[in-house]
């Protein structure tokens, strides 16, 4: 039987178990190691946003538009929702993104005085291939799990996020 390969968590958790056995350290098992994959998971994101020339922010925004579907715009208000930012935050970043050419504001059909924030078409190839590239890289990430683990590995985290994502 092949030998368990150890991590920083097993050597952290043995740690902590000669110093405080009075302690069930078993949480730092899972979440230490759902914190340092983030971590991991985090500086490979930048990457291939970087390759893209967009910031981890402006992929979150653009993203967001591109998966409303066609003609890819939404509000502000609905794009500080599904971004978790403050609406002075959200009107910084739609300024940034249309002086980058990659967003515009547009009147909106049911409101005189609302505006709405559409994709361009740049903004559309940029997010497209950043996207490819993202989940080329996150692929690399899951390389050495099986499909089967895969599924049983979201299945368990999903488990674990439920409460939190579900509405208040």
């Amino acid at each position: 039987m092949a030998e368990t390969a150890h991590d920083e968590v097993d050597r952290i958790v043995a740690a902590w178990n000669r110093e405080r056995p009075d302690l069930d350290v078993r949480p730092l098992e899972v979440l230490s190691r759902v914190s340092r994959l983030a971590r991991h998971l985090d500086l490979a994101r930048r990457g291939a946003f970087d390759r893209h020339d967009l910031e981890t922010w402006e992929f979150d925004v653009l993203s967001a538009l591109r998966r409303a579907g066609k003609p890819y715009r939404l509000s502000p208000g609905a794009l500080l929702t599904l971004t978790l930012v403050t609406s002075g935050t959200m009107t910084n970043r739609i300024d940034r993104l249309a002086e980058k050419g990659l967003v515009e504001r547009r009147p909106s059909p049911d409101d005189r005085r609302g505006v709405l924030v559409q994709l361009t078409p740049a903004g559309l190839e940029r997010v497209d291939a950043a996207f490819a590239d993202l989940l080329d890289t996150e692929r690399t990430l899951l390389g050495d799990l099986s499909e089967e683990d895969r599924t049983r590995l979201a299945d368990l985290l999903r488990t674990a996020l439920v409460p939190f994502d579900a509405p208040h």
